[in-house]
């Protein structure tokens, strides 16, 4: 785990080069930034949540930034009780590449929302390939607890469209 003033120096280095985009990740931590247009973006995930005395310093980097540069940090913590949810759930994933539809058409409602209830024969979206629309079955009875995609994005094959708590 880098400590603030590393950050603060990656930050520095970052704004005074050409470099446009920088990730760097360690025993499980990931600090991304991106400068676009004059503007550093900080991000740094997964990282184990701070002492009070460090967090007043991570509140002083977004402060102390250059009017003309400024910078984020977003830092956030991994929540061990989501992982042990997300545990129990089942994830309807993407059969194939292709676009992600959340409905048969533009002017039709979606197929499901979150809170839907759901058979193992219920379709859920649809996935665009080669101009092949294929409708996306649940595969399992429960409810529709989070959408991980959105309508007409690209997926990828085995990308987790949807989390559902089985009954």
């Amino acid at each position: 785990m880098l400590k603030i003033q590393e950050i603060r120096e990656i930050i520095k280095l970052i704004d005074h080069s050409s470099i446009n985009e920088f990730t760097f990740e360690q025993d499980g931590s990931k600090i991304k930034m991106k400068k676009q247009t004059n503007e550093v973006e900080t991000v740094v995930r997964n990282v184990v949540a701070a002492p009070p005395a460090e967090a007043a310093q991570v509140q002083q980097i977004e402060t102390q930034a250059a009017p003309a540069q400024p910078a984020t940090l977003e830092v956030s913590a991994p929540i061990e009780e989501s992982k042990a949810d997300t545990a129990n759930l089942h994830k309807i994933t993407s059969p194939m590449v292709g676009t992600f539809y959340a409905a048969s058409s533009p002017e039709a409602g979606n197929y499901v929302e979150v809170g839907s209830k759901v058979t193992n024969d219920s379709v859920v979206c649809i996935v665009e390939a080669m101009k092949l629309f294929n409708e996306i079955e649940a595969e399992v009875k429960g409810e529709i607890v989070e959408i991980l995609a959105e309508n007409g994005q690209l997926v990828e094959y085995g990308q987790p469209l949807f989390l559902v708590k089985p009954e």
